[in-house]
């Protein structure tokens, strides 16, 4: 914290006095993260914040800060107040997983810190769960929908150093629930047969290309063809001039809007490509597509893997507030990441109770999340699996009409591997 200068008429004993004070309260706070005695625990939060991913990250945030802020005003944890510690995982406007991996060193380091919301994509989730798992800090995402990062040799891997203590969980469901479900409402809806796919090459978008590809071929579609495009690129038109030439009925993109997702959508009348349907999931599904999508928005169809807050009365009046306070709709995953920071904000308060009312440890914490059961949120009731994935798996289905996304259905896949 920055100290004005002291002016020069101000005498060394008062100077002295103030640094003794200073120094006497500084003694009788203890490190949080071990059991202390400060009055302040904090809750990190990790998000794409700048450039391109801003208009999905942002409101993310603000559904965290406000269930932070709520949770002071009700006094959810008594003698203690809550502090979101927010930091930026994007570098030049797009999510990053190196500076990812530095947010989760920098919000370790700080023992005040029991719990971090984050972060919302898959590929900075691989680079930050090898590090909360080694500092035993509970990472919780709003929005992270690779299977790989809790289930199977994967995510094993990605937990050497505690590999039975789980410290990484979800709010949301995954892209094995989430490709299969858009490839089945595309080809039974919409009545397409012939796709050419589309990726960025990134965790989550050829994951969720993968699973979405695998499910449209099981259903009796044909792929026409499977392509990477490089990170950074800018002009799809010789990849689509190649794609026209396949003849598709849809094109479904894996990948967000910071990686390319507008940008082929606006180039593909240029191929004569305009007329088709082009789908994709929840990395489009921000306002920052629409922009960059333009005119050619329209017959584009998403899904997201969360449901739809507006359609479930719980969540009227968290809405309510956030537009009180934000004066913006909601994202996406505001709600999502409302639920992730209530139930940490629960668990903590529930380690506190348990530690006599003392700052608990982050193991404290992590137990208590680990053992959450029907918890009661704005998404709705939801457990964490032993994988630390949420028992929630709600599939909401949009599509963009007139430069805004429409509601059309959402699907509850609860008991689904």
């Amino acid at each position: 914290m920055h100290m004005p200068s002291l002016r020069s008429h101000v005498s060394f004993a008062v100077a002295a006095l103030i640094a003794m004070l200073a120094a006497g309260c500084a003694q009788q706070s203890s490190a949080p993260g071990t059991g202390g005695t400060s009055n302040v625990i904090k809750i990190g939060i990790d998000l794409p914040l700048s450039g391109a991913d801003a208009s999905i990250g942002v409101p993310t945030q603000y559904g965290a800060q406000l269930a932070i802020r709520q949770a002071n005003e009700h006094r959810l944890v008594p003698g203690f107040t809550l502090e979101a510690y927010v930091l930026d995982d994007a570098v030049n406007g797009v999510h990053d997983p190196a500076q990812g991996a530095k947010n989760i060193q920098t919000l370790g380091a700080d023992p005040a810190v029991l719990g971090i919301i984050g972060p919302f994509n898959s590929s900075v989730a691989r680079a930050e769960i090898p590090l909360s798992n080694s500092l035993q800090l509970a990472l919780v995402s709003p929005a992270n929908t690779n299977p790989t990062l809790t289930k199977g040799a994967e995510a094993l891997g990605m937990r050497k150093e505690h590999p039975d203590q789980i410290a990484y969980f979800r709010v949301c469901t995954t892209d094995d629930i989430q490709g299969p479900a858009g490839a089945t409402y595309e080809y039974a809806q919409l009545g397409v047969r012939r796709a050419y796919v589309i990726d960025d090459n990134e965790t989550y978008g050829k994951g969720v290309a993968d699973q979405w590809e695998a499910a449209f071929r099981k259903l009796g579609g044909t792929v026409l063809g499977h392509d990477h495009i490089t990170k950074g690129q800018l002009d799809f038109h010789a990849l689509l001039t190649r794609v026209a030439g396949t003849h598709p009925d849809i094109v479904f993109f894996g990948g967000n809007s910071s990686t390319g997702g507008g940008l082929i959508r606006k180039q593909m009348p240029d191929a004569g490509l305009g007329g088709i349907v082009y789908a994709g999931a929840d990395g489009i599904s921000d306002t920052q597509f629409l922009q960059d999508a333009g005119v050619t928005a329209n017959n584009v169809y998403v899904t997201v893997a969360s449901v739809n807050a507006a359609k479930l009365p719980v969540a009227q009046k968290f809405i309510a507030d956030y537009l009180a306070a934000y004066k913006q709709p909601i994202g996406p995953y505001s709600a999502n990441a409302y639920a992730a920071a209530s139930v940490v904000i629960d668990a903590i308060a529930k380690a506190v109770k348990a530690n006599g009312g003392r700052t608990p440890t982050r193991d404290q914490v992590l137990a208590n999340l680990r053992a959450t059961k029907d918890f009661s949120s704005v998404i709705g009731t939801f457990s964490f699996d032993a994988n630390g994935d949420t028992t929630n798996r709600v599939i909401t289905f949009n599509k963009a009409v007139n430069d805004k996304w429409q509601f059309v259905t959402q699907q509850n896949f609860a008991g689904k591997p």
